[in-house]
């Protein structure tokens, strides 16, 4: 979300080979490049780390990156931070590893840019055969984020989760009386055609949320299987995209037209909710309401190492990591509600992030949320395969031919 394009940076192969000849501190390997547990050790001289974002998760962390350098000024001396897409990502990583000159230390990502890293497997086992650096972080993790490490399979590190959605945002002033079930807001759709909107999946967060939390709201035969279990799914989608004007390619143009007036209606998630309204781009006012029967779809963003990353710098990502997971710095996650609520593990409370994002949250929060959050059954996003095969489906039969570039 909101994150500029960088370009790919390439070395030959002969000019790695004299950098490595030449012995450069803390160089990369190869792709399969992973230091033995017993090279992974603090290193003498402080150390420049380089950190890449696919997600916007700096938005939620850099102060806790920037924490960490100023309690730590013997193991840090610089952090650089990078933002690039997520679809840029593996190639990118896998570019400068099999040019043997790795220049990424640290990538924060959500569960794309995780996935395609898994299957090109370039990735470093943090939590297999380097699980005695880390926390158990199992036993610290709140039961969702739980869930969600589950989907790194040892090789990222969840720091930030919120239970997503999918969630109705509306103008009170032109929906009085907002859809409460799935058939109402067909039905609403239907007598106020183009009055609503949700951006296309595979480009928006609430999307994604929204195709892939209808199944449960529908009581589809199996809500983690878009080809075989999604029947009464893909027959609303379609029925209800009759109703819909386009679908922009991302989630801002969509808040930017609800805030215009252009739209009553918009599929959203908690953040996406909170953070616009403190941003000024979406009146304060507006409602949020959910479907009865719904599940919250849950989403996180992962610290992962690419492989070729030396031993020195990975003990210090490893300490980095611990101090992210405890309590005090993860509740500065709580941001301006961009995540809400942000942070992964247990017992964090709003009472403990800074006094900002306390106005913040208090200001344009819901009180809602807490029991929302409490009563309603969470599942974790479908895995990289489902989804997509679900974009893939939805891009055939329901959207593609109505997406406009935001």
């Amino acid at each position: 979300m909101r994150i500029p394009r960088t370009a790919v940076l390439a070395l030959s192969a002969a000019t790695a080979a004299l950098v490595a000849a030449c012995g450069a501190p803390d160089s990369g390997g190869t792709s399969s490049s992973e230091p033995s547990p017993a090279d992974v050790r603090l290193p003498s001289k402080p150390v420049t780390l380089n950190i890449v974002d696919v997600a916007g998760n700096l938005q939620l962390t850099q102060p806790i990156f920037e924490n960490y350098q100023k309690t730590h000024p013997k193991l840090v001396s610089k952090i650089t931070y990078t933002k690039v897409t997520a679809p840029e990502l593996a190639g990118k990583v896998k570019a400068q590893q099999d040019a043997g000159r790795l220049d990424i230390d640290l990538v924060l990502t959500g569960t794309d840019g995780l996935s395609a890293g898994l299957e090109q497997n370039l990735w470093v086992d943090l939590l297999g055969k380097y699980a005695g650096k880390l926390p158990d972080v199992k036993s610290i993790y709140q039961d969702p984020a739980a869930k969600m490490q589950d989907l790194a399979q040892g090789k990222g590190v969840v720091v930030t989760y919120y239970p997503s959605g999918p969630l109705l945002e509306y103008n009170p002033k032109t929906v009085p009386d907002p859809p409460k079930t799935a058939q109402d807001l067909l039905t609403w759709a239907k007598a106020h055609p183009k009055r609503l909107e949700y951006a296309r999946p595979a480009n928006s967060g609430p999307g994604r949320t929204w195709l892939m939390g209808l199944p449960y709201i529908l009581k589809d035969s199996n809500p983690m299987d878009p080809v075989n279990g999604w029947s009464k799914t893909w027959a609303y989608l379609k029925e209800l995209g009759r109703y819909v004007d386009y679908y922009p390619t991302g989630t801002a143009q969509v808040m930017k037209e609800l805030g215009e007036g252009s739209r009553d209606i918009v599929l959203t998630t908690t953040g996406w909710d909170i953070n616009p309204r403190a941003l000024g781009q979406v009146p304060k006012n507006v409602g949020v309401q959910s479907l009865d029967g719904f599940t919250w779809v849950t989403d996180a963003h992962y610290m992962v190492v690419p492989k070729g990353v030396s031993g020195g710098k990975l003990a210090v990502l490893a300490d980095l990591m611990k101090f992210a997971l405890t309590p005090q710095q993860q509740a500065v996650t709580y941001d301006k509600g961009y995540f809400y609520p942000g942070p992964a593990v247990k017992g964090v409370t709003l009472s403990m992030a800074p006094a900002e994002s306390q106005k913040v949250i208090q200001e344009y929060g819901r009180p809602e949320y807490d029991k929302l959050i409490a009563d309603n059954p969470k599942a974790p996003p479908l895995d990289a395969k489902a989804m997509v095969a679900a974009f893939d489906r939805w891009d055939r039969e329901i959207g593609g031919q109505k997406v406009k570039k935001s």
